[in-house]
């Protein structure tokens, strides 16, 4: 009887995966890509992999930040140029309360989380009576504003180097005393990696989950008419204001992790970063990730942030030295002008060559080839199941 059961319960899984994910092109290319993510730390040399294992892990965590921002902008049409607020009261959340509380790291990022949903609902009552481009500067204001404010109470905040010495997700010590493992540094990258697949393909099924529910209808409605949707009898800000919250909390999620896992601090530059290719950085990649890879898909933002830490980690820091076996020698003063312009340059052919979004252009090729099925086929393999 129990074989039987089980028989049933497998049968029921292969039907539920292969009508689900099988026959849809797009769904199995993204298993497999996961698949082989979840592959990399075993596929890379040992030598390079902690390195790469670490650009990987913040890209991950980057990502969740984007697809976030892709919720409010793409779904609900609310235009966000400040997102990096939510990342770094993500991460300043779970600093203070493990700095001034002594509060474990798994206490800390939740309460993290939940201080960057407050505040995305407390901001997001005046932001949300603003629409177009006036809602657009007045987010850009906000992590300037947090900036000076973080200065302005140095005692507290650290100035520039904020909160530092956070303690790992990973912590050795921690590790062996709860779990009676020793773990190496290799291993907590490796664990690191990990988590943030996880992380990234939980956030990434249960924004895709809201934005194909109910709810995530009437985001799209409000995106298309604002008018129509409140003429409906719909409360059009109560909605505004879920997607304005949610972001946030997914936002400040990613700064959470980010700063236990990779800065090891809760610093300014998390809002506003003076000493990268672009100062506010935090809040352009999540735009910038999102067009290049596709808005309002869920996935174009993972595939946006990929390609944007490709060309920033591998391709400029190894601009110069192609010139100079060219043989033309770039003075060093101009160097960080002409690796912007360059990626600009670059950001913007990709927009023009495609205007949706690459990973749309190859989602739309994919369903191409997805052949139609009649539901009397579909009707039998479920009656099978």
């Amino acid at each position: 009887m129990s074989i039987n059961i089980v028989t049933k319960y497998l049968r029921k899984i292969y039907t539920e995966f292969a009508t689900h994910v099988y026959d849809v092109p797009p769904r199995m290319l993204a298993l497999l890509i996961l698949i082989l993510f979840a592959l990399i730390p075993y596929i890379i040399p040992y030598g390079p992999t902690t390195r790469r294992l670490n650009i990987l892990t913040s890209a991950n965590l980057i990502a969740i930040l984007a697809v976030s921002w892709d919720l409010l902008v793409g779904r609900t049409g609310q235009i966000s140029l400040g997102h990096a607020l939510f990342y770094g009261v993500g991460a300043y959340g779970t600093a203070i309360l493990y700095k001034y509380f002594s509060w474990p790291v798994w206490v800390t990022i939740p309460m993290g989380m939940l201080v960057g949903a407050g505040i995305a609902l407390i901001i997001g009552v005046p932001c949300l009576r603003l629409k177009g481009p006036y809602l657009a500067l007045l987010t850009m204001a906000f992590p300037l504003s947090v900036t000076g404010f973080l200065y302005y109470f140095g005692e507290i905040f650290g100035r520039e180097r904020g909160i530092a010495d956070l303690p790992q997700v990973f912590e050795r010590e921690v590790i062996k005393k709860n779990f009676g493992i020793e773990i190496t540094i290799y291993d907590r990258f490796i664990a690191n990696y990990y988590l943030s697949l996880t992380l990234l393909t939980l956030c990434s099924i249960l924004i895709y989950k809201l934005a194909t529910s109910k709810t995530g209808i009437v985001f799209v409605s409000i995106l298309d008419d604002e008018l129509g949707t409140k003429a409906c009898g719909i409360n059009v800000t109560k909605y505004k204001l879920m997607s304005f919250t949610i972001s946030g909390l997914f936002g400040s999620l990613a700064g959470a992790f980010y700063a236990h896992m990779i800065s090891g601090s809760a610093n300014p530059r998390f809002f506003v970063d003076p000493t990268a290719l672009l100062p506010m950085e935090n809040s352009l990649i999540p735009i910038v990730a999102t067009i290049l890879g596709g808005i309002g898909t869920i996935y174009g933002p993972i595939v946006g942030v990929y390609i944007y830490r490709l060309l920033e980690e591998f391709a400029f820091p190894n601009l110069f030295e192609y010139l100079k076996i060219l043989g033309i020698t770039v003075d060093v003063y101009m160097q960080t002008p002409i690796k912007l312009v360059a990626f600009i340059s670059i950001i913007v052919l990709l927009i023009v060559r495609w205007p949706r979004g690459i990973a749309r252009a190859i989602v739309e090729k994919l369903e191409d080839l997805q052949e139609p099925r009649e539901i009397e086929e579909i009707l039998k393999e479920k009656g099978k199941a």
